[in-house]
């Protein structure tokens, strides 16, 4: 046998290898695309190629109040005791909603990750009375719109889209709040952290454990005990 033979490549991805000119290669999703489809999602609208549908023009309004933010792992994007002003869309990375204590002891309230539109639900968030904060868990890219803006804008558009908008991201944290509190006090830790791998399982990579129990209810010592018997 001739040890020089090669034989032929047999399929596609063997031809990446050779640069292969029958190999079709697409550019990467531009940052505007990026926004685009995460507000497209956030307000259940199909984008299609129709760049002057009603639905188009509106997601092109809102999109434009938007500026592109990279922060560093534990950055602090809003804090207590001042009005939460921003609304967020997160395109990479982790972010997690909690309130503090004056002693320094933490309550997570939830994480959000790729795709995830953040804003002040309750009107007292938008106040000095705020309690809650908001700050990255991972390095992220987030899109990051002034609230007062992108409410008018919204409402500009009426037919009341501003209160279906509203009422749907706000049931959808307060359903995950209250069931999660709900298994609180209802469900020991063991089956609140199968649940947790169930239901998250990316956060358990990318999420520290101590912030992990902290959401789950639990002191990090009996969480890494929950682990562990996991995975025995």
């Amino acid at each position: 046998m001739n040890s020089s033979f090669r034989p032929p490549m047999a399929s596609s991805p063997c031809l990446l290898g050779e640069d292969h000119p029958d190999i079709i290669r697409h550019d990467a999703a531009t940052a505007e695309v990026a926004l685009l489809n995460g507000l497209s999602r956030a307000f259940g609208i199909c984008l299609n190629e129709k760049q002057n549908t009603p639905e188009a023009l509106f997601l092109g309004d809102i999109a434009r109040l938007f500026h592109q933010r990279r922060v560093d792992a534990e950055t602090s994007l809003e804090k207590h005791d001042r009005p939460w002003a921003n609304v967020y869309l997160i395109q990479y990375g982790v972010l997690r909603l909690f309130r503090e204590s004056s002693a320094g002891k933490v309550a997570i309230h939830h994480f959000f990750t790729e795709g995830d539109l953040i804003w002040p639900v309750f009107g007292r968030s938008r106040t000095v009375r705020n309690t809650l904060c908001l700050t990255s868990v991972l390095p992220a890219t987030v899109w990051v719109a002034d609230f007062s803006a992108f409410r008018s804008a919204i409402q500009n558009h009426g037919n009341g889209l501003w209160h279906k908008f509203a009422l749907v991201l706000t049931e959808e944290i307060a359903e995950l709040t209250s069931m999660r509190e709900f298994r609180k006090h209802t469900m020991p830790a063991n089956e609140r952290y199968q649940l947790l791998l169930d239901e998250y399982p990316e956060l358990i990579k990318r999420v520290p454990d101590n912030q992990l129990a902290s959401w789950l209810g639990v002191v990090p010592a009996t969480f890494s005990r929950l682990k562990t018997a996991a995975k025995s």
